[in-house]
């Protein structure tokens, strides 16, 4: 099911023996759109400290209570790896917390993912995400945070068409399958769901998504209300308007 990410911010996230934290943001993989971390706050447990945790060691969430159960104890989480989310990850940082909770590489060999929750086996492995990047480069500059990216400006074919305010996602893959544009500034109150498949690059310095549609089209574009789920008749919908294949 599709959901949207500013509505998991502070979920209770679960360890085996005991709640441990709030969930905060997310941390996503701009060349494969996959959430790759979870940042928690382990504000209800120990105030102060922030946390990664990767998918793969979620069971099945409980969405009605809005709590992520996961398969670690307070213990592996209180000498887990510390992260300063206000820096860069690492890649060495990556190593360390994979190294220290025994997380595998590679999404689809994953002995760790709880009973009962589907396990993402469509996803590009960390190895081939990080194809053609410099060796000795020190942070990993696909890994990027759903706040940090909020708020970027998204840039039409022909001009700007608003902003970036949520992401929904696909709660059993991890998938990011549609970004949420805000157009207030040009046309007050409308939202727009636009697919990473559209987006043609990202300016990290400009803070700009650039995307291959008309502002016309966008303005035109059937729109999204949050307060429903996006349904497969709306995805037809949409992809229907811009007269692309959903596949």
């Amino acid at each position: 099911m599709n959901r949207s990410l500013s509505d998991l911010v502070n979920c209770v996230v679960r360890a085996s023996d005991g709640d441990i934290g709030l969930v905060q943001q997310f941390y996503f993989n701009d060349y494969s759109w996959t959430i790759r971390y979870m940042v928690m706050n382990t504000v209800i447990w120990r105030p102060g400290r922030q946390v990664l945790i990767s998918p793969v060691a979620l069971n099945k969430p409980e969405w009605k209570a809005r709590v992520f159960p996961v398969n670690l104890t307070k213990l592996q989480v209180q000498h887990s790896p510390n992260i300063d989310t206000a820096q860069p990850v690492s890649r060495q940082h990556e190593v360390e917390l994979f190294k220290y909770y025994g997380w595998p590489v590679y999404w689809g060999s994953n002995p760790y993912v709880g009973i009962g929750y589907p396990v993402p086996t469509n996803l590009p492995s960390i190895a081939e995400e990080k194809k053609g990047l410099p060796e000795k480069s020190e942070d990993d500059p696909h890994l990027r945070s759903t706040d940090q990216v909020a708020g970027y400006h998204v840039q039409a074919t022909d001009g700007e068409i608003g902003h970036v305010q949520d992401y929904i996602v696909d709660d059993e893959t991890w998938t990011i399958c549609y970004i949420v544009v805000n157009t207030r500034n040009w046309w007050p109150g409308k939202k727009v769901l636009v697919s990473p498949r559209w987006i043609e690059r990202v300016s990290w310095e400009e803070s700009k998504l650039f995307v291959d549609l008309s502002r016309e089209s966008v303005r035109n574009s059937p729109e999204y209300d949050p307060s429903k789920p996006v349904s497969l008749d709306y995805e037809g919908r949409l992809f229907g308007h811009y007269g692309r294949k959903n596949d």
